[in-house]
């Protein structure tokens, strides 16, 4: 028998192809000619596959150079159950904040230009106001990270020096990062008190001298301790930090900026609260609870907020002109909780009532079931994400699919607007929770578009 790849059309053939040519109307010939290798290559390799006819030669062609041309970063509908998916990105930006983006995007900005003073100025003025006003601070510097604030605070006040943490708190993060691995590279000595379950005040007290740079608290935003276990809060411990002249860092992670206990999210500090406490400096992330952009929010003492600018890593750790006007715009809607509660994505979705999603729900279910899909509504329970109320169950409501669900949660995923599911116990479930509101009309053509094909 003759190998069937023997047979395969060359690539300069295929070129002279109709459909080929008008491709090359809209995308460049070398991309063209790489899709085509790319289609040739498959063939080659999985020939019970191959194209047979032109036309079929034809449309693999296209799909090779749709793959070819697409961004690669995309824009998914989350419908994992888990609102704050660092995989897929995290906090979705407010309105407010994509129309500042664009605002100072499209053209200049004065992001190192004083107005007033028609002079040179400093990107660190940006943002700062309100963070002052909401969460009490003297001063703040924004950075491109909450491990890169970490990193720079500890660089400048303990290289060389110690700084003590709870063993209850060396907690690993997203990507197997560890949070006493960050630490090290800032040059600062890490020193490790208590046991993984208990850390007293005195077990801080022993340990303070004149090499202590900083107490560091980080806050278990990823897991929680149970059973026999104690801990120093900062309230407990800025006494004791005071009387040494050392300054307490908090990590709090989330960057939560309003309680949220009356829709049954509680244990998560805010800003506010930790600088009360009496932490010299708050650390947080731009994109988790607070709903913002990408960034690392280092707020409190005025005085070591300059020593951190000041410091060179700060340039290496800076943030860009669009992150700050997203940032500064996500900012100004905590005037107003209220309004924050329904404007910033992350917040209208963690707070939206269970009848709600439920409604949305079945919406889409009946929709699914009127283009021949096989879906039902189905009880579910969602998740924060993001390190933040790791305990916390939100009652949610999901579309269950009946059929393969390798087959359909791929179907999903390989769509035109690529749909991110789950498969629990061997059904395929979207869960509505993740899916701004918003966004209804577009995931419900994304859905129908990957899953009518695929029944």
């Amino acid at each position: 028998m003759s190998d069937p790849r023997r047979t395969l059309p060359a690539v300069s053939a295929l070129l002279e192809s109709d459909a080929v040519r008008a491709f090359m109307q809209r995308s460049p010939r070398a991309v063209v000619t790489d899709a085509i290798r790319d289609t040739v290559r498959a063939a080659r390799e999985h020939p019970e596959h191959a194209p047979r006819a032109p036309e079929e030669w034809d449309a693999a062609i296209g799909r090779a150079l749709e793959r070819r041309v697409r961004a690669s970063l995309r824009p998914v509908f989350n419908a994992t159950g888990v609102v704050l998916h660092t995989n897929l990105g995290r906090a979705p930006l407010a309105a407010s904040a994509l129309d500042a983006v664009l605002d100072v995007a499209r053209g200049f900005s004065n992001l190192e230009y004083d107005l007033g003073a028609g002079a040179r100025g400093s990107r660190y003025t940006h943002c700062v106001a309100l963070l002052r006003e909401l969460t009490g601070a003297a001063d703040a510097i924004v950075v491109n990270n909450c491990a890169g604030a970490l990193v720079l605070a500890l660089n400048t006040l303990a290289e060389g020096r110690d700084a003590i943490v709870s063993r209850g708190e060396l907690v690993e993060i997203g990507g197997s990062f560890r949070v006493p691995d960050i630490m090290a590279k800032s040059g600062a000595r890490l020193l490790e008190i208590g046991t993984t379950n208990r850390t007293h005040v005195d077990d801080y007290r022993r340990v303070l001298t004149a090499e202590t740079g900083v107490i560091v608290k980080v806050h278990r935003s990823n897991f929680a301790l149970q059973g026999f276990v104690a801990d120093a809060a900062v309230a407990q411990l800025a006494p004791v930090a005071r009387e040494f002249g050392v300054p307490i860092l908090h990590d709090l992670g989330s960057g939560l900026l309003i309680p949220l206990d009356e829709f049954g999210l509680t244990g998560e500090p805010t800003a506010a609260d930790a600088l009360r406490d009496g932490a010299a400096l708050v650390l947080m992330s731009g994109d988790k609870l607070l709903g913002g952009p990408q960034a690392g929010i280092i707020a409190g003492d005025a005085r070591l907020v300059a020593a951190l600018q000041r410091n060179p890593l700060a340039r290496a750790l800076r943030v860009d002109k669009m992150t700050l006007a997203a940032l500064e715009a996500t900012l100004a809607l905590y005037r107003e909780p209220a309004r924050a509660l329904r404007e910033i994505p992350v917040l209208a979705m963690l707070c939206a009532p269970a009848a709600r999603i439920r409604a949305r729900a079945e919406s889409l279910a009946t929709a699914l079931r009127d283009r021949g899909v096989p879906a039902s509504l189905q009880a579910s329970e969602a998740s924060v994400g993001g390190g933040a109320f790791p305990m916390a169950r939100i009652a949610s409501s999901a579309v269950r699919v009946a059929g393969d669900a390798v087959a359909l949660e791929r179907a999903l995923r390989e769509g035109s607007v690529p749909v991110i599911a789950r498969i629990a116990d061997g059904h395929l479930l979207m869960d509505l929770r993740g899916v701004p509101e918003p966004h209804d009309d577009a995931f419900q053509e994304a859905v129908l578009g990957a899953l009518a094909p695929a029944i």
